[in-house]
């Protein structure tokens, strides 16, 4: 990750430049980014992140190709 500080000019532009920043990492790094900040939003709750899950796939839905 980028160290450096950036400054905008609205919010925006702000949230512009993070969806491109976003769009720009592999789906793995993304996926991984959600696990982290889900792991970490339980840990605010002092909720214990191994909840039970559904055990199986609900639905698969199928996107059209671009």
């Amino acid at each position: 990750m980028d160290p450096s500080v950036r400054v905008y000019r609205s919010l925006d532009e702000m949230k512009a430049e993070e969806y491109r920043y976003w769009q720009s990492r592999p789906v793995h790094e993304r996926m991984d980014a959600v696990s982290e900040m889900t792991l970490a939003a339980y840990a605010m709750k002092g909720a214990a992140p191994d909840v039970p899950r559904f055990q199986r796939t609900v639905i698969v839905l199928q996107r059209p190709r671009r």
